[in-house]
């Protein structure tokens, strides 16, 4: 069966249907919105760094009231960036971040794409940038989707230089500019001429900004123009400002909740590269029908649509829409306005026909190789004759002929059952199939970054037939059930394989040479499963006993088995990987659910391991209270450091402190917790009283501030933005002798090998004199910064506040880390 033949129009329409069993409904007055969209043929692209660096604004006009394609081509899924909401940290926060973005496009209307760039965090360089992402690899990547998807227009979010404030976003533009000045050219990247064609765009601008993304004149030299994106949609009954706000809000993870400005709004593009631009956007640039070939009685016929659209009766455009489909047929297959315009008419006569289709699986995970009992439902509203003639089920290569004439409002339900193919590839997204390499994903297809994550395999193809044309229209297989509170809900199939292993702590630290209990979570996702699992360590370490046979009958079923692992005799720093073994092969699988109502639920199968970690470490400090932030790992690496670990909800703060050797507040606690401040008093009785008190990085007047930042302390200091990227920055100690750096640990530059990502975030910038600074630290070519870590005595006791990034350091088992925070609530212990 030639399964190929139905993934052009799923591929095209991927972002917005991947994550819905349907088409999104469209209104009456909407379905008119986009038959005058079939009339437009224009294109554009907006390029930036990151998820919610996008001006949704911009985009919402763009595809709304401009009614062209457009696109947000975000260089990367922002996996440096922080988490509210959660303790996902690097490819994990960008799982989440990509979900976000697609639903911020499922409202503005742009389509999602990437590049194989990875958030390796924050960067003051763009010469960092390229080279820890490998420049002319994302260039490549860039000149790939200006070639594939042919804008007629290219718009940068920020400048080519310091003023973008990151590196990452002056990278983009960087690229952005070099791209629209290759992609023409067949000599440049040419083995993706295999797949794509060189596309010249007309323009290159720049969506200029100031300082808080105000749209302020630009002062720079040069030509620029004046774009009033700020309107009404009669249509859509909103501005496109309210629909902005609500495509931002999309994000979440960054508390980026907005709210609407139904005010006028002028953005200014300014002139970058190619044909300028003298009052509109699109100067010199045809929309119209007459810039594809023989596309004369299209044009026509779209002309005809919308004159005669019948608001009270969408069905009766059906007979047009079938005319200019089948005229389409006669055009240039691989004209990207051909394809573009077939998928947006196949959209519109599923609205015109008010039909919903869709394939429900009875479970929301099958593994390779089980079987999938599936219920196919169909149901068209729209009073016009349909026919449902074939069913094909791509991924179990099974058909079903048919020949049912859809009865008006009445559903069709069928039920089917399928043995899934061994081969069938697990759904793992497809930028982590393999590890993080130069901070970059590794992605050998290239063609596979034309969708923003994986296409299904497991799909059905319906074929329709419509005044004798058949019409197929492939869906994905997508799990439906309902919620007691929210309803119906939707969550993507998920194919695994037949058995996981997870271990439960992300690292285990070895003070001695002690062996360690480790446990191992294994589960199976189809019933029956039997086998062994076995344990790989590095030579010095053993596991014991090294395998252990499981048995697993029941589906979901999960057994936790424990091993003793013991250290080398050596410091090291090593990784435990678990194998598990089947009569149907082997795997190091684990299983990780990413599980948020603002997304649909995401699964990931990293490799089953776990970070193994023999160092030098001793700590006074047993008992600790724990007030949690904005979510991280820190109390998980206390409690593998020796200590007792208590959250302290209101509760648990309202009783006697004493009892707690130290108390810890998380990161951005002090933003996101409102009720904190009600404590203050109490948390500085505490440590007047000869408690140890380690608070974590804060962003002043940040989402949910309700402590001046001056009041987190015994004495007043201030929080700013200054921040130490470089990993390997060099940490100058300046006060060699002091209890931090000396108790009950000795703390030396040798502490500082070995960090990822950053030094530390949100440091101090101004202090009370009875404040002391311990480091100084600074990226290259800057002025040294003290504010990473500093400390008071107060009363009895002793207050710390760090930007140093434990909550990245502890659960990525850095020995130095693990050092200095034992050294920290050791303080006045004996």
């Amino acid at each position: 069966m030639r399964r190929t033949k139905f993934y052009p129009l799923f591929t095209f329409l991927f972002s917005t249907l991947i994550l819905q069993a349907q088409v999104k409904p469209l209104t009456s007055s909407e379905i008119l919105l986009n038959l005058k969209k079939l009339n437009v043929l224009g294109s554009a692209m907006h390029i930036a760094a990151h998820p919610d660096d996008e001006n949704t604004l911009l985009l919402t006009y763009l595809s709304k009231e401009r009614l062209v394609k457009t696109q947000y081509l975000a260089l990367t899924r922002g996996d440096g960036g922080q988490n509210l909401i959660g303790p996902e940290q690097g490819e994990y926060i960008g799982i989440i971040r990509t979900q976000e973005l697609l639903a911020a496009r499922r409202i503005d209307g742009a389509e999602q794409l990437f590049s194989r760039a990875y958030d390796f965090g924050f960067s003051k360089t763009r010469e960092e940038t390229l080279k820890f992402w490998g420049e002319n690899n994302i260039l490549s990547d860039v000149v790939y989707h200006i070639r594939k998807n042919q804008p007629d227009v290219l718009i940068t979010r920020f400048p080519p230089d310091a003023r973008a404030g990151h590196g990452h976003h002056n990278s983009s533009a960087f690229l952005a500019e070099l791209a629209f000045k290759m992609a023409g050219d067949p000599t440049q990247f040419p083995e993706q001429l295999k797949e794509v064609k060189p596309w010249q765009p007309k323009r290159i601008v720049w969506n200029t900004f100031s300082p808080g993304f105000s749209n302020q004149k630009p002062t720079d030299k040069g030509s620029f123009i004046t774009v009033d994106i700020g309107g009404y949609n009669t249509y859509l009954g909103k501005s496109y400002a309210e629909i902005a706000a609500e495509s931002r809000s999309s994000h979440k993870s960054q508390g980026f909740g907005s709210g609407a400005n139904r005010n006028a709004r002028v953005d200014f593009m300014m002139h970058k590269d190619g044909s300028p631009a003298e009052k509109d956007l699109f100067d010199g640039i045809n929309l119209s029908w007459s810039r594809v070939k023989g596309s004369e009685q299209v044009a026509l016929l779209v002309d005809q649509a919308i004159r005669n659209y019948n608001v009270n009766y969408p069905a009766s455009s059906v007979p047009v829409l079938v005319k200019i489909y089948q005229e389409l047929g006669k055009l240039d297959a691989q004209n990207t306005y051909v394809q573009q315009k077939k998928a947006e008419v196949e959209v519109l006569l599923q609205n015109c026909l008010g039909l919903w289709f869709e394939t429900n699986p009875t479970d929301y995970a099958v593994a390779q190789g089980d079987r999938a009992e599936v219920k196919v439902s169909v149901v068209k509203r729209g009073n016009y004759p349909l026919k449902l003639t074939k069913l094909q089920f791509l991924g179990v290569n099974r058909d079903s002929t048919l020949s049912l004439d859809l009865k008006n409002n009445e559903l069709t339900n069928l039920t089917f059952t399928f043995q899934i193919p061994k081969s069938t590839p697990i759904s793992q997204p497809y930028w982590l199939e393999k590890p993080i390499k130069n901070g970059a994903f590794q992605i050998d297809d290239q063609s596979k970054l034309s969708t923003p994550e994986n296409i299904p395999t497991l799909q059905t193809a319906f074929t329709f037939v419509i005044d004798g044309q058949a019409f197929t229209f492939s869906k994905p297989w997508v799990y439906k059930s309902t919620d007691p509170v929210d309803g119906e809900v939707y969550r993507p199939y998920e194919i695994r394989p037949e058995v996981t292993a997870n271990v439960t702590e992300k690292v285990y630290v070895f003070a001695d040479n002690q062996p360690k209990t480790v446990e191992v979570l294994v589960k199976a996702h189809r019933p029956n499963v039997k086998g062994t699992m076995a344990f790989e360590v590095p030579s010095g370490w053993r596991v014991e006993p090294a395998q252990i046979p499981f048995e697993l009958p029941e589906k979901y079923q999960e057994k936790i088995v424990t091993v003793k692992v013991f250290p080398s005799a050596q410091q090291s720093e090593v990784k435990l990987k678990v194998i598990t073994k089947t009569e149907n092969g082997e795997n190091a699988y684990s299983l990780k659910t990413v599980d948020y109502k603002h997304i649909p639920t995401q699964t990931i199968f990293p490799t089953a391991t776990t970070a193994l970690v023999k160092l030098d470490i001793k700590n006074k400090a047993k008992n600790i209270g724990y007030i949690a932030g904005a979510g991280d790992e820190v109390p998980a690496a206390l409690r593998q450091m020796g200590c007792q670990v208590t959250l302290l909800d209101e509760g648990a703060l309202s009783k006697n402190l004493a009892v707690y050797d130290a108390i810890v507040v998380g990161v951005r606690a002090y933003n996101t917790e409102e009720r904190i401040k009600y404590f203050q008093e109490k948390l500085m009785d505490y440590v007047k009283n000869g408690g140890t008190m380690v608070v974590q990085y804060v962003t002043a007047g940040g989402f949910g501030n309700t402590l001046k930042v001056k009041e987190m302390g015994p004495y007043p200091f201030k929080v700013g933005r200054d921040r130490v990227t470089e990993e390997d920055a060099e940490m100058r100690i300046l006060q060699p002798v002091h209890p931090i750096l000396n108790t009950p640990n000795k703390i030396t530059t040798k502490d500082f090998e070995g960090w990822i990502q950053e030094r530390g975030i949100y440091f101090a910038v101004e202090w009370d004199k009875n404040y002391v600074t311990l480091f100084s630290a600074n990226d290259t070519g800057e002025a040294a910064k003290e504010g990473s870590l500093i400390y008071a005595p107060y009363g009895k006791g002793h207050f710390i506040y760090t930007g140093i990034v434990f909550f990245r350091e502890l659960p990525a088992g850095v020995p130095g880390a693990y050092r200095l925070f034992a050294n920290m609530i050791s303080l006045g212990k004996k």
